[in-house]
């Protein structure tokens, strides 16, 4: 999990808790589209759902949840859940307490219990978190699973601990349970993806990524010195692999080249600088390995969309993480 640390730690993830649905059939919950900056979750406790998900006007499969399961849409894209039944949802109610919402549908069987909240990340360039995850990723803190190896078994574990502190605290809402709920959903997202890049068949991107032991040595150096000019063969000898093998499992697990990956490293890294210090853009690309400031301007230009200079001046403009830009 070392990729998965470094990454966290230069781009920290915090969260929030929106709401907690308690229902009974029919219901339904839309999710619009989210900003940017957020990665929208639920978080099924009680109860089963249905998640549909459209993207580009192409319907994505249905995906069925079961009470343990959390779906998060790195995409950001508008879904909804519902309880399957086909009907129209009764009318909702919400009532406020200690910084908490809770929606209910006044359902005599209210047999569903949902909790539905945001990841939110940090004003650093986001295509190295973003752009390789899967558009929809549905983990499960349930430990008995035939076949679950130790390390899922003890993620889903801790995952589940950290789930039933959230429902502990929804439930009980006492003064400061919303602070301490919206703490616990930014270690969610850690934990969420840990339990993914271990449960032995993690989708290919980052969490296959970071399930390559082998590879670590390599993505350890471009986390701690991204100045150095590292080739092909100097990220391979740190995994003690021939450049083809090396070549081969990063294609394998990420479908890009380790030189891409670089990239988008030191991009992101440029990206907190520039929104979080006062260095020059010129300081800032020497120190992420371009002794070229046209250098780094232009392919900070082609990974973000925009050059150092309108990056700096858009990130300033968040007044706090999650916050929604034009």
């Amino acid at each position: 999990m070392e990729m998965l640390d470094r990454l966290l730690s230069m781009m920290p993830v915090t969260g929030r808790l929106d709401v907690r649905c308690h229902f009974g059939a029919p219901w339904r919950i839309d999710h619009p589209e989210s900003s940017e900056w957020e990665l929208p979750y639920h978080i099924l406790l009680r109860g089963e759902a249905v998640v549909e998900c459209e993207t580009g006007g192409e319907e994505e499969p249905t995906l069925r949840m079961k009470a343990g399961d959390i779906v998060v849409f790195p995409s950001g894209s508008a879904h909804r859940l519902h309880d399957g039944s086909g009907e129209a949802p009764r009318a909702t109610r919400e009532r406020h307490r200690n910084g908490l919402t809770v929606a209910t549908n006044g359902s005599a069987d209210a047999n569903t219990d949902v909790l539905c909240g945001r990841f939110v990340l940090p004003a650093v360039p986001q295509q190295l978190l973003r752009g390789h995850l899967p558009r929809r990723l549905i983990v499960s803190s349930v430990t008995a699973v035939d076949g679950q190896t130790r390390d899922a078994a003890f993620a889903a574990t801790r995952l589940a601990r950290v789930i039933e502190l959230m429902r502990e605290e929804v439930l009980e809402q006492r003064a400061g349970s919303a602070a301490v709920v919206d703490h616990l959903s930014g270690a969610l997202f850690a934990l969420t993806l840990r339990s993914a890049s271990e449960a032995g068949h993690a989708p290919r991107g980052l969490l296959a990524l970071a399930q390559r032991h082998r590879l670590q040595p390599a993505l350890a150096a471009m986390f701690d010195e991204p100045e150095k000019p590292w080739t092909l063969a100097q990220l391979a000898d740190r995994c003690h692999m021939s450049r083809a093998t090396f070549a081969r499992h990063f294609d394998e697990a990420i479908s890009r080249s380790a030189s891409d990956v670089l990239t988008e490293i030191r991009m992101a890294m440029a990206g907190r600088k520039l929104a979080q210090t006062t260095m020059s853009v010129a300081e800032i690309g020497e120190s992420v390995g371009y002794r070229s400031e046209a250098a780094f301007q232009r392919v900070f230009k082609r990974q973000v969309g925009m050059t150092p200079a309108k990056w700096r001046m858009r990130s300033s403009r968040i007044a706090e993480p999650g916050v929604r830009s034009s």
